[in-house]
């Protein structure tokens, strides 16, 4: 286990560091920051002055050497539009993120198992074939419109819930929230739904066809010779053996829960990561760009390696294994 641990660790600075390269050359060529943070008037002079304060005049591996030592300690450099640290905007902006991609990430992963468990086992049912087809909706519809359309609904005809901003926020510390207040609550329902919707769906299909799968195997027809109640059948030995891909595939969706909330926050003006970075492509903002890329990589390689030892927790064939 400790070798399997190791080894998943080793292979995450491997990938980090893959993707701040790649974030380091290609956000190179987006723009020249001396322009952006001079102007078009500033003389030769202020423009080398600058180009030195940056450490652009040095050789390419010595400025990817040092954007790698300044990531691992957290500081991306200062944002070209704003002229702050990006690790300050981070810490700002955080915590919107977060808490909109929690509750998107629990109503896709309770909602999406449950519905998914409740149709392989009643197949045949209105509510089965009603929730299957909702299903094909929330997959075929793009996440921008089904946002529109929610707001349209919601917020535009009935007037019950805010169609953009987060709401009222407490500062708890520095992590600023809004499940404690009634407004935030409400300006997180809509932005929750869009986001968690098309996973929810992948989720339900997924876990619906690996239970009907897992229905017709050997074990489970020994289960029911040996006078197992269903409900021991169904949720002690078939749930169980289900959720084995099922971890995988919803490991991966709630990282991008994470990493692609972009399109939600946009459409609901979510004052969070995703819109931070649309504001910094908008703007050639390379430091802000190079740090959403590497924390969005971040967040796949944790829920990977989590996954990773999830499987141990509900396979027991693969602690017999060799890691």
């Amino acid at each position: 286990m400790l070798a399997f641990i190791l080894r998943r660790l080793a292979q995450a600075v491997v990938v980090m560091l893959a993707v701040g390269l790649i974030a380091f050359a290609l956000f190179r060529f987006v723009g020249d920051p001396v322009l952006f943070m001079l102007g078009q008037d500033a003389t030769p002079q202020d423009r080398e002055r600058v180009t030195r304060l940056l450490g652009l005049d040095q050789p390419f591996y010595v400025q990817y050497a040092s954007f790698v030592k300044r990531a691992v300690q957290g500081e991306f450099g200062l944002s070209l539009r704003q002229m702050r640290p990006v690790s300050a905007l981070i810490v700002e902006r955080l915590p919107a993120t977060l808490e909109l991609s929690f509750v998107a990430a629990l109503l896709a992963l309770v909602a999406g198992i449950a519905m998914g468990v409740y149709t392989a086992l009643r197949p045949r049912s209105w509510l089965s074939q009603l929730l299957l087809a909702l299903s094909l909706i929330g997959v075929s519809l793009p996440t921008f419109l089904i946002g529109i359309l929610l707001i349209l609904v919601f917020s535009v005809q009935l007037g019950w819930l805010p169609s953009f901003g987060r709401g009222e926020t407490l500062a708890i510390g520095w992590w600023t929230t809004g499940f404690l207040t009634a407004s935030g609550l409400k300006a997180l329902v809509l932005p929750a739904i869009t986001l968690g919707l098309f996973q929810m769906t992948l989720i339900q299909r997924l876990t619906r066809a690996e239970m009907l799968e897992v229905l017709r195997t050997d074990y489970i027809r020994f289960a029911r010779a040996r006078g197992l109640t269903d409900r021991a059948v169904y949720f002690r030995h078939a749930l169980k053996n289900t959720l084995v891909p099922v971890i995988t595939i919803t490991g991966l969706q709630l990282g991008s829960i994470i990493a692609f909330a972009i399109i939600t926050e946009t459409v609901f003006q979510w004052p969070g990561l995703g819109l931070l970075f649309i504001q910094a492509v908008n703007f050639a903002d390379v430091p802000v760009m190079a740090a959403y890329l590497c924390l969005a990589a971040l967040f796949f390689v944790v829920i990977n390696l989590v996954v990773d030892l999830l499987y141990y927790a509900v396979d027991p064939r693969l602690r017999i294994q060799p890691a």
